[in-house]
């Protein structure tokens, strides 16, 4: 669930009498920003736009963006260096069990695994490949070895962790033969490596197996150097997706290669987060009519049953996307990236879940982008047919062709902009080449309908200056690994 907290980029709840009802509205003048009025911008600019579309460029011609380099060099990169920051040892016997249940979709997931990784180490524990838990949101029952390569991960684990994928005869018999019974320490979230030492520790001992259910994000970020070693390899080394994955996600990014010859076998990918279930529980308002209300309130029922409607609980979609937590529309992405210069010849891969109203709000960014590509126009309906159903799956498939991008556009916080940033700076050599705007800054300039082409122009490229794609990252003291794998992860080396 955090992942949709995440995602939505926060409700902004504030305590109050009020019901909550998403439809109200201040009776006094809104800020500029408050309303969402991006379509009126598109349809003012779409001539300007049109009128400004290149015709095809030459490989060699550096105003494309996609043809540029978008960082300085530094005179040294960054490359990975994990076994240089682990201790080479045997391993000691193991003190026990360690079982966990990881939530939400694929990269909560993934945090849950290298987070169960490093506790398992902590405590000299043998782990159980993760289960997978099942609810009213991702809706995926996919298993471990479904998505992940599960020899893979053990085998590229075994000297600095043990990992099985079930637990002995002789210590599930303890337990009846039934994982429930083993005590869930219910850990808080992001707790100390030391916590682990002092109370779960000595249940193991005194057990021979403990349970964390659930776990994510049950690991603190300040941990010791070793451990954030063990994280990354762990994600980036032990993790890798299944065979059947893998085959089809290669052959996914070999024809966007293929179908961006007008940019020298580049292409640029985009994360929208713009599903239902999204736009539902950002509480933001898009059309505003009554078709949109009855939807956006049958899927907070849905997938949330009440929360929406607690006593004291106000919703306030004015300030949320003033405040830039509402996720950009397929319509506002299509108008940015053409106003950071990126024309109609540009190669475009869009990664989602089903898009809310697709129909309508898709449509314009077809418009903007004619080599438009997704998962389901990349494969054919046969090929994508084993994993249809299964959520995680198909983020995987986004996922790899995203990574192997030659520029990444996120649109809205989320565990997959923040997982495949980190990824792309241990490939690129510490660079995430990634566009991430400033969302309070693009609600105001979309809340301008009459704005100039050029001035509109102007004013992405300062917002573009300030976004991620500015260049290195390095992770503080409390940040993520996952995200920022410099220093600890990462070493610096002299350009050949």
């Amino acid at each position: 669930m955090l992942m949709l907290f995440l995602c939505a980029g926060g409700l902004g709840l504030s305590s109050g009498s009020g019901s909550g009802l998403v439809g109200r509205r201040p009776a006094a003048p809104m800020p500029p920003g408050s309303v969402y009025r991006s379509h009126l911008m598109f349809e003012h600019l779409l001539p300007d736009m049109r009128a400004s579309a290149s015709r095809p460029n030459p490989v060699s011609d550096v105003s494309c963006p996609l043809m540029t380099t978008h960082y300085k060099k530094s005179g040294k990169r960054w490359v990975p260096c994990i076994s240089k920051r682990m201790a080479q040892s045997a391993l000691p016997p193991s003190n026990g069990f360690l079982v966990v249940e990881a939530n939400g979709g694929l990269n909560q997931q993934r945090i849950s695994i290298c987070d169960a990784v490093a506790v398992a180490s902590l405590l000299n524990a043998t782990l159980v490949t993760p289960a997978f838990h099942l609810n009213s949101v991702w809706r995926d029952s996919s298993k471990f070895g479904d998505i992940f390569d599960e020899e893979h991960f053990i085998k590229t684990l075994q000297k600095h962790v043990r990992v099985v994928t079930e637990l002995p005869e002789d210590v599930s018999a303890q337990f009846d033969h039934n994982i429930s019974n083993i005590p869930n320490m219910r850990t808080k979230a992001f707790s100390s490596h030391s916590y682990y030492l002092e109370k779960v520790l000595p249940k193991m001992l005194e057990l021979g197996a403990v349970r964390i259910a659930p776990f994510s994000n049950r690991l603190a970020n300040s941990v010791p150097s070793n451990i954030h070693a063990l994280r990354c390899l762990a994600n980036y080394e032990a993790l890798r997706f299944s065979v059947p994955i893998r085959i089809l996600a290669d052959n996914m990014v070999g024809r966007m290669i293929k179908k961006s010859s007008l940019t020298g076998g580049k292409y640029m990918s985009v994360h929208l987060c713009f599903e239902e279930d999204m736009v539902a529980f950002s509480c933001c308002i898009y059309d505003g009519d009554w078709k949109e209300n009855i939807a956006m309130e049958n899927a907070r029922e849905r997938s949330w049953r009440g929360k929406f409607h607690r006593p004291g609980r106000v919703i306030n979609p004015e300030a949320n996307r003033r405040n830039g937590r509402c996720p950009l529309t397929p319509l506002e992405v299509g108008m940015m990236l053409r106003g950071l210069g990126f024309d109609n010849t540009t190669s475009l891969y869009v990664a989602s879940g089903k898009i809310y109203n697709s129909e309508k709000y898709m449509t314009p960014l077809r418009q903007l982008f004619p080599l438009l590509q997704t998962k389901e126009t990349l494969t054919s309906p046969e090929e994508l047919a084993q994993f249809k159903g299964h959520s995680s799956r198909l983020a995987a498939l986004d996922y790899t062709v995203c990574l192997q991008s030659e520029a990444f556009v996120t649109t809205q916080g989320s565990n997959f902009p923040h997982f495949l940033m980190g990824h792309r700076r241990y490939l690129y050599g510490g660079h995430a080449k990634t566009i991430k705007p400033d969302k309070r800054k693009m609600v105001l300039l979309f809340d301008n309908p009459d704005i100039r082409w050029d001035r509109f122009k102007h004013l992405m490229q300062d917002i573009r200056r300030h976004s991620e794609s500015k260049g290195f990252g390095f992770r503080k003291h409390d940040g993520s690994i996952y995200n920022l794998p410099m220093p600890e992860c990462m070493c610096q080396q002299a350009e050949a």
